[in-house]
């Protein structure tokens, strides 16, 4: 999907990567070692490597200094912010800090060190959840979300988290102004994929589920696989591999000239460009591996949270091109052999044994 022009760009560059022992980190680091012969670094809280060929180091982000120190020893000459906080709308609502707090700090100094340091080349990634109610009642069920929607006033949907991902956005918008920074900026749907967080008491849905179904089979349980809600929620399901790819033609085609008159907010929107109700997703997965469900509740509020990304497509050339079976079989058959690697990750909300 990439053409090789978009690689031969980054080709002897030393990159950083943070988060990019993650689940989307972790796909942008591999399509940057397949297709250049870049000097890649992933900072993360993660003890771990994934590819002898990246420098993995262990470091917080929200220690500024240390982030500075590591972008001047490694030379580092272009960065991909990938590093995030992921967790279910459980978790987002009685554990607001664990969210807010460590967002806006990994936030502030990735930026304001990549800005002091004089990267020019950096891509920052905000997620959906970063739009806000455009619906009177509070709902948003007025969706799909575009560009052009009004961004930065009104409540944003995922609140806490929501207003962090804002202030990194308003940040990268306040340096091209005083300083001229072209930094890009990408609004992610549902990603999904191999590295995700699957641990069921606070992951998303797909590899919460996938984690139910893993432990019932485990047990050759007998007792249905839990569902929250009535499965007609839409949601964007877009899968790791092309998001990373989006990422990446995001950062050589820029996002910025919307900020001087043409079309969209300042970033591109990157999902999986189809919609899904949740119902559809969990047939999918039967398809795959087999298991019985049922929901905990007859109906929910229908709820359609989903992304265009007809700009993305038109400006970028971004074509998401793995439908929801095989990205599922593909996170499925990974998880199976790696069902404990989650645990070796950062998590914010899992409970200290």
């Amino acid at each position: 999907m990439i053409p090789n022009e978009i690689y031969e760009r980054l080709k002897g560059k030393n990159i950083l990567v943070t988060g990019g022992t993650g689940m989307i980190g972790r796909q942008v680091c591999d399509l940057l070692l397949e297709n250049t012969n870049a000097y890649v670094v992933s900072v993360s809280l993660d003890r771990f490597q994934l590819n002898d060929r990246v420098n993995y180091l262990y470091g917080d982000l929200s220690d500024f200094k240390g982030f500075y120190d590591i972008l001047k020893k490694n030379y580092i000459n272009c960065v991909f912010h990938c590093a995030g906080i992921k967790g279910s709308p459980k978790v987002t609502k009685e554990r607001p800090a664990s969210f807010f707090v460590p967002l806006l700090q990994m936030n502030t100094n990735v930026l304001e060190a990549s800005r002091m340091y004089g990267i020019k080349d950096l891509i920052y990634t905000s997620s959906i959840g970063a739009y806000g109610f455009i619906s009177e009642d509070g709902s948003y069920g007025v969706s799909p979300f575009r560009e052009e929607s009004n961004f930065s006033t009104g409540n944003p949907i995922d609140s806490f988290p929501g207003w962090a991902k804002r202030m990194a956005e308003l940040q990268i918008k306040s340096y091209k102004i005083e300083y001229g920074l072209n930094y890009s900026t990408v609004r992610l749907g549902n990603v999904y994929g191999e590295g995700d967080n699957f641990d069921s008491d606070n992951a998303m849905f797909i590899p919460s589920l996938m984690s139910k179904v893993y432990s019932w089979r485990k047990a050759e349980d007998t007792t249905l696989v839990e569902i929250f809600g009535d499965g007609k929620s839409i949601r964007d399901f877009c899968y790791s591999r092309d998001i990373a790819e989006g990422i990446i033609l995001a950062l050589h085609h820029g996002t910025f000239g919307s900020l001087d008159g043409g079309e969209g907010g300042g970033f591109y929107n990157l999902g999986g460009g189809v919609e899904y109700d949740i119902d559809t997703v969990i047939k999918t997965l039967k398809k795959i591996v087999h298991f019985t469900h049922g929901y905990t509740m007859e109906s929910s509020t229908y709820l359609k949270r989903v992304l265009d990304i007809s700009l993305a497509r038109k400006n970028l050339g971004f074509n998401p091109e793995t439908s929801l079976e095989e990205g599922l079989k593909k996170t499925w058959d990974w998880f199976k052999k790696n069902p404990q690697e989650y645990l070796k990750r950062k998590n914010y909300f899992r409970k200290e044994k």
